[in-house]
């Protein structure tokens, strides 16, 4: 018999797990209780920020997540990850170039706007994660 909802990840107690946030972030930490709200406590946790090919991995330790937060969850697979064709780089170098995505990705955002406004046109803003709900 399964059980629908919540219940379900009781079986995943213990387990290294992924978890994708509502903000973007993933981490990925060992499961430790959850309860009926679907929050979780993650035990050893990282925060893995990826850019293009690359990643960086910056230690959390145990961590609180509020169950509404949760986008997607799910059993990590150290195999698949060797794999993946990731290349893990240092902290520093994986903030850098997070640092300089989004500042490109802005630079991108102003354009569009001045496009826009040149062709007497207004940009609504993209629905962000805080307006979802």
């Amino acid at each position: 018999m399964d059980i629908p909802g919540v219940a379900q990840l009781f079986d995943e107690i213990d387990k290294k797990l992924v978890v994708y946030l509502r903000d973007g972030r993933t981490l990925i930490g060992i499961l430790r209780t959850i309860d009926q709200f679907a929050n979780l406590v993650l035990h050893r946790t990282i925060e893995r920020i990826h850019v293009g090919n690359k990643y960086g991995d910056i230690e959390r330790g145990v961590i609180i997540i509020r169950g509404e937060n949760v986008v997607l969850l799910g059993e990590w697979d150290e195999e698949r990850a060797r794999v993946s064709g990731l290349h893990q780089i240092s902290v520093e170098d994986i903030l850098d170039a997070q640092r300089e995505e989004q500042q490109q990705q802005q630079h991108q955002q102003l354009l569009r706007a001045k496009f826009m406004k040149e062709r007497g046109l207004t940009l609504t803003p993209e629905i962000g994660p805080d307006d979802m709900y």
